[in-house]
């Protein structure tokens, strides 16, 4: 069971990489105070975990109502993610700038705390370890991720403009490998699953 859990809290954590959202993060809040910034991260992290919690347990019965299989899922999220690590690895912390808006909401809670990554793990993840396992992965993943918002300027002096940066690209290096066993296990189930029919 530790393994597992250990198992699902990598792959949670590479994928949210909170490392690499920090200094996006601290460029949205600069101009904001010490309680302003705290209230964003409330206001985030708690949109971003309610929002995860039902993905976990609904998202099954979306893929059921749209006729999406298990390997469907892993391929298309595969590719998302692999999309998603390379801008990453090819690009600098701007590339997870994907709207605007409300800053505690959009883009910080949406899309890059939950964003497709993550939502993408958490289905493959309640697949493979079960409910239990993956919940509580997700929140100690985002317990952490509460922790280095609300300590952002802090973590970011202790790392240093390039610590954050090698972090990130580490981090985005392992989804890649990750994405790719995705779309590796996605196809090789769906040809399987082919021939169960023919």
């Amino acid at each position: 069971m530790m393994s597992s859990f250990l198992i699902s809290f990598t792959a949670l954590f590479v994928a949210l990489d909170i490392i690499g959202i920090l200094p996006l993060f601290l460029s949205l809040t600069q101009m904001l105070g010490n309680e302003e910034r705290k209230r964003i991260v409330n206001t985030s992290m708690g949109v971003a975990l309610i929002l995860a919690i039902v993905f976990t347990f609904a998202g099954r019965a979306i893929f059921h109502h749209l006729g999406i299989s298990i390997p469907d899922f892993k391929i298309a999220g595969g590719l998302i993610l692999l999309l998603i690590s390379l801008a990453d690895l090819l690009g600098g912390p701007d590339s997870h700038q994907r709207s605007s808006g409300s800053t505690g909401i959009v883009p910080l809670a949406v899309p890059l705390i939950t964003g497709p990554a993550i939502l993408t793990t958490l289905i493959l993840q309640v697949d493979v370890n079960g409910y239990l396992i993956t919940l509580a992965s997700l929140i100690l993943n985002y317990a952490i991720a509460w922790i280095v918002l609300k300590n952002g300027h802090q973590v970011a002096r202790v790392l240093g403009k390039d610590g954050t940066v090698v972090l990130s690209k580490i981090a985005a290096l392992l989804l890649v490998a990750i994405s790719v066993s995705m779309i590796r296990s996605g196809v090789f189930e769906l040809i399987d699953t082919l021939r169960a029919r023919s």
